[in-house]
């Protein structure tokens, strides 16, 4: 047997005994492939496996007739994802994207501040979520062919995303991607600068090359009457420090720009599962036959600034978003 299709089939094995032992602790049947699932007696189905199958396996949902919950991004391409669109579209089906940090209690609070003028107009805000992320044998995240990129496509999508939710749809980009410490084939490192609709300005700094404890995850929203700080938020879990610095009325100006310490409202809401909260946004979406609060909509959105991003890399100059 020659050594690829040795590692294929031992990959194979691996897959499915981990997918027995899953089954076993949850009580549900495991399935060998998507024919095999969507033949199964049920409406949706979460999309969880790297950004190369998410195309053809939405597509396959939609002709089952079944509804789906895919993970961002949508696909490798904005074509792509073009496509997963119009295909549930013409089924008849709900394409959702798994934005899970939008669910995130803390930041559902924050948008509510912004929503009822609490900070005032949208000056500037900064998203950052970081790792220590080395070369892996397998390792999907560093496969440009599986993952479509590095630390920007997987990371900085949720920030990107997470600052749209907030200051509304970005104009313009500018980005700067480095292989810098890893020297796998995709970016360990990305910074994006944005141009919002509004006027507001914003960064995302993604890198897969900072320690874990290094990384604060920072979150930072700035109006012109205050401002939403926070570490930690952004991530897989459901908490976070979040404190809210707010003037109840425009101040004049002040030479000395004196700044105390301390101070603030701390933001704590009940903290929510992410994860739990968006299915059920999706699930009620279903019931109710709506759009999802996280639609299809978003995700193509968030593939098209992607795109603006590598693009603005690659030519080192601003791109400007249709």
């Amino acid at each position: 047997m020659p050594a690829t299709m040795a590692g294929r089939v031992a990959w194979f094995v691996v897959f499915a005994a981990a997918t027995a032992a899953v089954a076993r602790e949850f009580g549900v049947a495991a399935v060998g492939s998507v024919e095999e699932l969507l033949r199964a007696d049920l409406e949706a189905v979460y999309i969880a496996t790297p950004p190369a199958g998410h195309r053809d396996q939405t597509l396959a949902c939609a002709r089952a007739g079944k509804h789906v919950l895919c993970e961002k991004p949508l696909g490798l391409t904005v074509p792509d994802a073009e496509a997963m669109v119009a295909a549930c579209a013409e089924a008849g089906v709900r394409l959702g994207t798994a934005f899970l940090m939008r669910f995130h209690a803390q930041h559902q609070a924050a948008l509510q501040l912004l929503r009822e003028g609490r900070l005032g107009q949208p000056v500037f805000a900064r998203a950052q979520l970081s790792c220590w992320y080395p070369p892996l044998p397998q390792a999907w995240r560093q496969d440009p062919a599986l993952g479509g990129g590095g630390s920007l496509m997987d990371m900085g999508g949720h920030c990107l995303d997470l600052l749209e939710m907030f200051f509304g749809p970005v104009r313009a980009v500018s980005c700067c991607t480095r292989s810098a410490i890893h020297g796998y084939p995709v970016e360990d490192s990305a910074v994006a600068s944005l141009q919002f609709v509004n006027g507001a300005l914003g960064v995302v700094d993604t890198f897969f090359c900072v320690p874990d404890q290094a990384s604060q995850n920072r979150l930072e929203l700035y109006g012109s009457r205050g401002s939403v700080l926070a570490q930690g938020t952004i991530g897989q879990g459901a908490e976070g420090e979040m404190t809210a610095f707010l003037e109840a009325d425009a101040t004049g100006y002040d030479a000395r720009q004196l700044r105390p310490t301390a101070g603030g409202v701390p933001i704590r809401p009940a903290p929510a599962n992410p994860y739990r909260a968006e299915i059920e946004e999706f699930s009620q979406a279903i019931l109710e036959g709506r759009e999802p609060a996280h639609s299809a909509a978003l995700g193509l959105q968030s593939q098209r600034l992607l795109a603006a991003c590598y693009e603005s890399a690659r030519r080192g100059r601003v791109v400007e978003l249709g």
